[in-house]
């Protein structure tokens, strides 16, 4: 695909390899192997589509988890919150 025809954009600065590493990982999930040269153009619509729609439900199902406060392998660990001074017992 041409640059000039590019709109998706990436909202969250250093996601950008995340982003494509599930690509990879969801395109093997459903069974299709990775251009090895990385254009993806050659692909049929369905296939590419289907690898598209895995990766929006492993995002999905990461924002639910973390919502939910658990953990998932493979989603980024929020980071710990600082906790309030706790109060001396006097004696």
């Amino acid at each position: 695909m041409a640059q000039g025809q590019r709109t998706n954009r990436i909202l969250v600065r250093g996601a950008e390899q995340a982003l494509e590493q599930m690509k990879y990982e969801a395109a093997a999930e459903v069974g299709i192997t990775p251009p090895p040269d990385g254009y993806w153009g050659d692909i049929p619509a369905r296939l590419n589509g289907a690898v598209g729609g895995h990766m929006v439900k492993r995002l999905i199902q990461q924002a639910e988890s973390q919502m939910a406060g658990g953990f998932q392998p493979g989603a980024a660990r929020p980071a710990p919150q600082p906790q309030p001074p706790q109060p001396q017992p006097q004696r």
